[in-house]
């Protein structure tokens, strides 16, 4: 059973400029490509246009980078999250797991040409130097980022520790581009953090989905019952946590959640991509003999929860949230997710293996079936970022945004959901709001969400946002686990039975 998950891993969204897709050695799909009947006209082509660049193009091209980025190209042409990746991106994407890789420190996506700033980092360099969701990049040290590719861009921001690169940074409610200088630096992300809010109240937050999420899980719940064993509540955030390792997102599930529930299933082409992942230690411990989770006090899997997330949260966060909200073990509040909902599998390529392509290979769905592609998780309790609005959250880029982002399989309604095309006027007071603001500090003080998070658990009222929520299909009406659906299921064909 435990070999099944192998040859799965889920990556973050988008493109992370030193911060790396987080996944684990183990989880690399380690085989050969198929022998399939080839399309021998096109390839044909394709070799006469080889053939014609080489000898009419008007400088010599070296073989080698032709096929590549011909490779590169046609990957690439499938949909946001599939890439070939070269020797040291394949090396830094494998480093990625351990949660240290040397940086920025933002996740980015690309706009009109230009990098997009989709989240710095908590705690990295780019947070640190005050670069802001939404920022675009425009140049890269004197090189214009227009007409580079993301791949070519996410290369030059990374580097050796310790040296310096300068960023021009166009930003909505600046007149004048900023010029940004920061120094690229190991970045060592801080999986879990937590602390007790007040007397009975606790706050726990994953930022990325790693090969230690796990462990690191338990110890901070650990640590919150030795401080507070009496927890009433517990506020689980997953706001602008960008994804990770599979793994991680079902033993975190699983913390929560009965023994052996179905957290998530996933269908593509391979049989092997078509399977359902539970609560079992063989689905997310990195050690065979070990559970980090058997440890936990049974409490946890009570205690009343409120799951936060944002549009910034992202593929193995909306798999934990869903599973959450399916089985009813949470209020997810906030406002809606960022709507990743397919799975990519790094398989390395011969001779070396040293080069690989990450490559889609299924969508996964949560325990009720629901598909978070396209559309994310909808809050069962919506909240604005602030008392006064959803501040800029609510004009982020989200997959419906991507070009080519594969379609909703199971609801035809987020298919039809058009790019977000804000108002300008709204934007610009919007924009006007944030300048004003501080940097909003997740887990503190001044956090209006984990305030109104609180208030749900005491029973206080909620200051609730007044964007409505986006109406769920008719075939997401039965939000019934998938154990509770299979019982009803036999109890109607015992009727059946009995009738005949």
């Amino acid at each position: 059973m435990g070999s099944k998950i192998k040859n799965f891993s889920l990556i973050a969204l988008g493109v992370i400029a030193g911060v790396g897709v987080s996944m684990q050695f183990d989880a690399i799909a380690q085989k050969t490509v198929p022998a399939a009947p080839l399309p021998l006209e096109q390839l044909r082509q394709l070799s006469d246009v080889f053939g014609l660049i080489k000898s009419d193009y008007v400088e010599p091209i070296d073989d080698k980078k032709l096929l590549t980025e011909a490779i590169s190209g046609m990957v690439a042409s499938l949909d946001p999250h599939s890439a070939y990746l070269d020797k040291k991106a394949y090396k830094e994407l494998r480093e990625g797991t351990a949660g240290k890789f040397v940086g920025l420190g933002i996740e980015v996506g690309m706009e009109d040409g230009y990098v997009k700033i989709i989240s710095p980092i908590e705690d990295s360099p780019a947070y640190r130097a005050g670069l802001k969701a939404g920022d675009l990049i425009t140049r890269l040290d004197t090189t214009p980022v227009k007409g580079m590719s993301l791949d070519d861009a996410v290369k030059k921001m990374r580097g050796e520790p310790n040296t310096k690169i300068t960023l021009t940074i166009a930003r909505k409610d600046e007149d004048k581009p900023l010029v940004v200088t920061i120094m690229r630096q190991e970045i060592r992300v801080q999986s879990v953090k937590s602390k007790v809010i007040e007397p009975g109240y606790a706050w726990l937050r994953v930022t990325q989905f790693q090969e230690r999420t796990v462990d690191d899980l338990a110890t901070k719940i650990a640590a919150i019952y030795a401080q507070e064993p009496n927890l009433k509540g517990l506020v689980f955030d997953l706001r602008n946590d960008p994804g990770g390792v599979l793994p991680g997102a079902i033993g975190v599930a699983a913390a929560f959640l009965p023994d052996g529930s179905p957290v998530v299933s996933t269908n593509g082409q391979l049989p092997t991509s078509k399977a359902t992942f539970y609560a079992k230690r063989e689905y997310y411990a990195n050690s065979p003999s070990d559970d980090p989770l058997s440890k936990l006090p049974e409490a946890i899997k009570k205690v009343p929860m409120v799951v936060l997330v944002n549009a910034g949260s992202a593929s193995a966060s909306e798999i934990v949230a869903g599973a959450l909200q399916d089985y009813k073990r949470a209020v997810v509040m906030g406002t809606q997710s960022f709507g990743k909902g397919s799975v990519q599998s790094v398989i390395s390529l011969p001779p070396d293996k040293q080069t690989a392509v990450k490559i889609t290979t299924a969508r996964y769905y949560t325990p009720n079936g629901r598909s978070i592609q396209a559309k994310g998780i909808v809050p069962d309790v919506m909240v604005d970022e602030y008392p006064d609005g959803d501040g800029l959250n609510g004009f982020r880029l989200r997959e419906a945004d991507l070009t080519k982002h594969l379609t909703n399989d199971k609801d035809k309604d987020a298919n039809t959901v058009k790019p977000i095309t804000p108002d300008l006027e709204e934007e610009q007071r919007q924009a006007a709001i944030e300048k004003k603001r501080k940097p909003m500090e997740f887990g503190s003080a001044d956090d209006f969400q984990l305030a109104q998070a609180i208030n749900q658990l005491k029973g206080l009222p909620v200051k609730v946002s007044q964007v409505k929520p986006e109406v769920r299909s008719e075939n997401e009406t039965d939000d019934k686990p998938i154990k509770e659906q299979k019982q009803d299921e036999k109890k109607i064909d015992k009727l059946k039975e009995d009738k005949k």
